[in-house]
């Protein structure tokens, strides 16, 4: 019962990424379709992440009134009425109001069924969580390349709408299952004490945004969905623009960067049996800068393809393993709180910085897309590396206190 509850749980992460790669895959076609500026599809992917931002704040009031399974299911509803929306969009403006729920469907799910899976399963089930994310992500330009090359966007947008529906129908017939596994469930483990507080102090009131470590976490979030969402979002366009590939092609060259994400989160299911989230985060990191150093490099388009794949193998084992680290780091008694918290940073990263990009490239030029991302990679790397050591550091200072306690 337990697995096929997770199976669900993955079948829910499937439609969470499908509809996050279509809008970076199919705007160079729907750009012309609607004689709207380059910049558009960032003002557009904004009012999705948007949504999902305000879902993700409100999650853990919702996820407690209504529980995990009625509001994945509500979730996943509204995505596939928005994404059917997007079909039958006669203007931009249409656009628009049809993103509202797009974004907001994701937060809320989003935020839930990492903190169920990060409370109640260990590190290999969340990368493989987020690998099934890949493969809806890695899915959505596969499905999209085959309608924009006959000019027909919306047919994609239609498809993925129809696979939603789909998924809508078997959340709305397992919805007992949640109560009957959350009432058989056993955590067989101790309370962990976070890493960057003791444990007496998490037993106090203490403000999760206050606790040590949690704003450089939430900046880690950050800055790494500004890359995945950037890449995602203008990798059609730079491949488009200034390595000169068609439409249908950069959209399949970018499936490969997802690919890489799907790949690696897969391997990090099993890498987790051997290393720590700590270790698995920097090794990430160091691969995804140097995907992002290789698209900046004048080399012919075939290398472009080489550091997209290479980006998303560096990105793959990052997330899920941040996530799963919140309750070791700040305590379970907190983690779901926390974990809504790094959720909306994370959107607000994807919600501004890519459509900042949008706004430099309208005025200066798409070619910059490699140096942007270089500069986000960076900025995760150092944010992250900071909260190591504050968090050592802490837990060196704590485990001197005891040590005095005890004598």
């Amino acid at each position: 019962m337990t697995t096929f509850l997770l199976i669900i749980i993955y079948l829910a992460f499937i439609s969470l990424g499908l509809p996050d790669s279509l809008l970076g895959a199919a705007w160079p076609v729907m750009q012309s379709d609607f004689g709207a500026p380059i910049e558009t599809a960032g003002y557009l992917f904004m009012t999705i992440a948007g949504g999902t931002i305000l879902s993700s704040l409100v999650s853990g009031k919702v996820l407690k009134r209504f529980g995990t399974g009625k509001v994945t299911f509500v979730s996943v509803l509204m995505t596939a009425c928005a994404l059917l929306g997007f079909y039958f969009a006669p203007s931009i403006i249409w656009l628009f109001l049809c993103a509202i729920p797009l974004g907001m469907g994701a937060g809320a799910v989003d935020s839930g069924l990492n903190d169920y899976v990060a409370t109640h399963y260990k590190a290999h089930h969340m990368s493989w969580l987020h690998c099934f994310w890949g493969v809806g992500a890695t899915l959505g330009p596969v499905i999209m390349a085959q309608y924009i090359s006959n000019q027909n966007w919306g047919k994609g947008y239609l498809t993925i709408s129809g696979l939603q529906f789909i998924l809508v129908v078997i959340l709305l017939f397992t919805l007992p299952l949640w109560n009957k596994v959350n009432s058989h469930i056993t955590i067989n483990k101790e309370p962990e004490e976070p890493k960057g507080i003791s444990f007496k102090e998490n037993a106090e009131k203490v403000r999760p945004l206050q606790m040590n470590g949690v704003k450089l976490a939430l900046a880690s979030f950050f800055f790494y969905c500004a890359v995945e969402a950037t890449v995602g979002l203008w990798g059609s366009s730079f491949l488009v623009n200034v390595k000169g590939l068609t439409a249908a092609t950069a959209a399949e060259w970018v499936s490969f960067y997802y690919a890489g994400i799907t790949i690696g989160r897969l391997m990090t299911g099993f890498v987790t049996f051997k290393m720590s989230n700590q270790v698995l985060i920097r090794m990430g990191q160091i691969i995804a800068l140097t995907g992002a150093i290789l698209l900046v490099l004048p080399l012919p388009s075939f290398f472009s393809v080489a550091g997209f794949i290479v980006v998303g193998l560096g990105l793959a084992p990052i997330f899920p393993c941040m996530l799963h680290e919140t309750p070791a780091r700040f305590g379970e008694k907190h983690s779901q709180a926390i974990m809504g918290y790094q959720m909306a940073v994370a959107y607000t990263g994807s919600t501004f910085m890519p459509p900042l990009f949008g706004f430099i490239a309208s005025h200066t030029t798409v070619a910059l897309f490699p140096i942007c991302t270089v500069i986000f990679v960076i900025a995760m790397v150092l944010s992250s590396e900071k909260l190591n050591r504050v968090l050592k550091k802490k837990l060196l200072i704590n485990n001197k206190n005891k040590s005095s306690t005890a004598i």
